[in-house]
């Protein structure tokens, strides 16, 4: 098949039945299976031509129009960047109050320290406790710490599959959370649960980490949401590294997978210590651009249908206007400059929008060469187990399904590895 050949018909479905998105597509009774077969031949074996392939139209451009676009670093770091911080802030993700940021009160208590994987890793099991206006709360953290003279550079996972994948004992191991080869690599392995922090649920804003912080009949359209919850789980998991002396805390990435992908976004782009943000088949209102037409993807009138509770109230009003809101992902995605963030995709998850995760990195490029460097280098969507990463900006595209498996975390190691995180 020549490169570019391919374009997505609007008359196929095929919806990824993992088990992240099932719960949002039981409607749905048919599979089309002849859509899967095409997609794989379209990007087995060859890269997509932009040129051919579905394109974006009418972009809201990233760094703004006219005599008001941006065009210099200190322009971008004292504006246009605050100024998309605060959009996603006020109508995606939601907003915090400083007494969230920074809880009254936050300590961190060792459960449990003791030698792991045959001597070449420390366990240390903790828990964040922490205390607002409205009460207390608390949630687990697994660490495995690979010895080492020097503090050990770090992997964070937000886990959102089920907890047997960060099991601490190791009884249980799964490619979800490779931690025996992330700690082989020279990284630090940690990880914490999603639902640990806030309920993975539409049960409303009384369960989890809110209850410390706010009455839910104080919430209104603006007020954070559960994915901008779980991205805080992550700042606070960032607060303990800081404070612990085998980790390194200038080289930290956190990673997520889903609706954990578009957390990892989040959590990046609100917390600027985090030297690396990884985004895994994060798909729509994660790294999945929307001024694209990607039929089979997910739009924002199924994802806040499914699932209001992962965004604040502003966000219903995008509803049906993907491809004409004034903003898009690439925006998010731009947030991480000048810092790392690597994007991934999977052939058979056409429900995630891989071409469109492969676009939002490209566009968001423009942020990094404001600072001297590289955002994405290539030119057209990789084929299949061809990583791009010679920028700032690393995208890859794995065979297969709706999953974080370990070729995804070879890919972000060897990210970390050329830019030097082991020196």
């Amino acid at each position: 098949m020549r490169p570019g050949l391919f374009k997505v018909q609007p008359g196929l479905k095929r919806f990824a039945a993992d088990s992240d998105i099932i719960r949002s597509m039981t409607r749905y009774t048919r599979i089309d299976v002849l859509a899967s077969a095409v997609l794989m031949l379209a990007v087995a074996g060859c890269a997509t031509s932009v040129g051919n392939s579905p394109v974006p139209s009418d972009v809201p451009p990233l760094l703004g129009a006219g005599s008001g676009a941006t065009a210099t670093r200190r322009q971008w770091e004292e504006s246009r960047r605050p100024e998309i911080l605060s959009k996603f802030e006020k109508d995606v993700f939601g907003r915090r109050p400083a007494f969230v940021e920074k809880p009254a009160s936050l300590s961190f208590v060792c459960e449990e320290e003791s030698p792991a994987m045959d001597g070449a890793a420390t366990l240390k099991r903790m828990r964040v406790e922490f205390a607002g206006p409205c009460g207390k709360g608390s949630f687990p953290v697994v660490a495995f710490l690979p010895k080492s003279e020097k503090p050990a550079p770090v992997f964070l996972l937000i886990c959102n599959r089920g907890w047997e994948n960060i099991d601490p004992t190791r009884k249980i191991k799964s490619d979800f959370w490779p931690a025996e080869e992330i700690v082989r690599r020279g990284y630090a392995a940690i990880a914490f649960h999603t639902k640990d922090v806030a309920a993975d649920a539409n049960v409303g804003f009384s369960q989890g980490m809110f209850t410390a912080f706010m009455l839910e009949k104080d919430r209104d359209a603006e007020s954070w949401a559960t994915l901008s919850a779980w991205a805080w789980g992550a700042s606070r998991v960032m607060d303990w590294i800081e404070r612990e002396p085998g980790l390194d805390a200038s080289h930290v990435a956190v990673v997520g997978h889903s609706r954990g992908g578009k957390t990892a976004l989040w959590a990046g782009a609100s917390d600027r210590r985090f030297a690396m943000a990884c985004s895994n088949d994060s798909g729509c209102s994660g790294a999945k651009l929307n001024h694209i037409d990607l039929p089979l993807s997910e739009s924002i009138e199924k994802i806040t249908k499914n699932f209001p509770y992962w965004f604040c109230g502003n966000y219903l009003s995008y509803v049906g206007r993907d491809a004409t809101m004034d903003f898009d992902q690439h925006w998010l995605v731009a947030l991480m400059a000048p810092r790392l963030v690597a994007i991934a995709s999977a052939t058979e998850d056409s429900w995630a929008g891989p071409l469109g995760e492969w676009w939002s990195a490209r566009l968001a490029s423009p942020a990094w060469e404001l600072y001297g460097l590289r955002g994405l280098v290539g030119e057209a969507w990789p084929a299949p187990e061809c990583p791009q990463q010679e920028g700032s900006v690393s995208y890859h595209l794995r065979t297969g399904k709706h999953n974080l498996g370990l070729y995804d975390w070879k890919c972000y190691m060897d990210f970390a590895d050329r830019n030097g995180w082991r020196r």
